[in-house]
């Protein structure tokens, strides 16, 4: 049975950096969870970051490859670097994948780990442009396909041809 890596959020645990959750209602969701299928993680609690926390983006939206690469750091509404958390988080959820020989996720978008599609552009202005996350980026530079919260049903469709 093929497991799948979840961010924890979207499992109902309360680690985002508001100490909320962005619980997931989807069904699908809901019967790989019954099946034993999803892995929860939240890479910048595992990182060593605290809930709740200072929110924090990538700056100029530079995005996860960037921050990998040494060329952008993550940085905290009050200035502080949190890349090196950022960049643990990532490693972890690289070694947790690992060791269930995970071959996809299901990742919180928007994150400055977990954005699949879009990311916060570093102004701390709510605005979005296209980009990865830190723990999306490596992730994927290892061959592990990362969707949304919003792309469930292709996510299914990915664990099927994995599963065929």
């Amino acid at each position: 049975m093929e497991r799948i890596l979840v961010s924890a959020c979207l499992m109902g645990r309360r680690v985002r950096y508001d100490g909320g959750a962005k619980t997931s209602t989807d069904a699908l969701l809901a019967e790989w969870r019954e099946q034993g299928r999803l892995v929860p993680f939240c890479p910048e609690v595992e990182g060593g970051l605290p809930t709740p926390r200072t929110a924090a983006e990538i700056e100029g939206g530079a995005g996860g490859a960037a921050v990998l690469a040494g060329a952008a750091r993550v940085l905290a509404t009050d200035g502080q670097d949190v890349t090196g958390a950022f960049l643990a988080g990532a490693q972890a959820a690289l070694a947790v994948a690992g060791s269930f020989d995970i071959k996809m996720a299901i990742l919180k978008e928007g994150s400055p780990s977990c954005g699949a599609l879009a990311i916060y552009d570093g102004t701390f202005r709510g605005r979005r442009l296209p980009g990865q996350g830190v723990t999306t980026s490596l992730l994927e530079l290892h061959g592990i396909k990362v969707f949304t919260e919003d792309h469930i049903a292709e996510a299914g469709d990915y664990l099927r041809a994995l599963e065929t």
